[in-house]
């Protein structure tokens, strides 16, 4: 499942973070890239122990915690700092698929990558190309979103970022690792917490309300890892 999620930074946020970004010192983006990544990732990146990304990042944290959306959708048990890179002068990203385990140096945090995530702070109109291109068992998605928007998707996914040839492409990325692992269960849970979500507001007192709620949070109870 890929699940875009708009606004989930304001633009004045937006604005505030990508200030901050643009002023840190950038480096090789392979500092975070495993033996399969390297060989396909050219890009710039700030290092994950400079201040700035935990200042950026914990805005960001901050941020999904406080969106339903996200939170309905992944089911967050814990969230991988977010990390920063950037695509310019015909950078690009090969077609990888995302290590199932990441470390995180700086804290000693270690999460299972259940699902990987894009926030996104450049106009699309601003840069050409830079598209993330995911493959799934519903097809291919060409994922190029308005700044402050994310896209969500399963981290077993082929991806890559096509070439940047005009402009900059500069975005957050991390990982979820979810309280349900099994990707069918986690889009069967936002299926019907967005069903429930939908008759509270067309019909607050259906008698049906208290007991889809019941079978929700049941069914949680049941697969969720905590």
């Amino acid at each position: 499942m890929v699940l875009t999620i708009p606004d989930v930074l304001s633009p004045e946020l937006v604005a505030q973070c990508r200030a901050r970004l643009e002023a840190a010192p950038w480096m090789d983006g392979n500092v975070t890239s495993g033996y399969q990544s390297a060989h396909a990732k050219r890009n710039e990146q700030i290092a994950e122990d400079h201040p700035v990304v935990a200042e950026v990042g914990q805005i960001i944290v901050q941020a999904l915690h406080r969106n339903p959306r996200f939170v309905a959708g992944a089911l967050p048990r814990q969230i991988f700092p977010p990390l920063f890179n950037r695509y310019s002068g015909g950078q690009a990203f090969g077609t990888h698929i995302d290590n199932a385990v990441r470390f995180h140096r700086p804290s000693g945090a270690r999460i299972r990558t259940d699902l990987s995530a894009t926030l996104f702070f450049n106009a699309p109109d601003s840069y050409d190309g830079g598209e993330l291109v995911i493959e799934d068992t519903y097809g291919v998605h060409r994922v190029k979103l308005p700044p402050g928007h994310l896209v969500v998707y399963p981290a077993g996914s082929l991806h890559h970022v096509t070439p940047v040839t005009r402009g900059a492409r500069l975005a957050s990325f991390f990982w979820i690792e979810s309280m349900i692992r099994d990707e069918g269960a986690r889009r069967l849970l936002l299926d019907l917490d967005t069903a429930i979500q939908q008759l509270t507001a067309d019909q607050s007192d259906h008698r049906s309300l208290v007991a889809l709620t019941g079978v929700y949070h049941n069914l949680l109870r049941r697969w969720a890892d905590v």
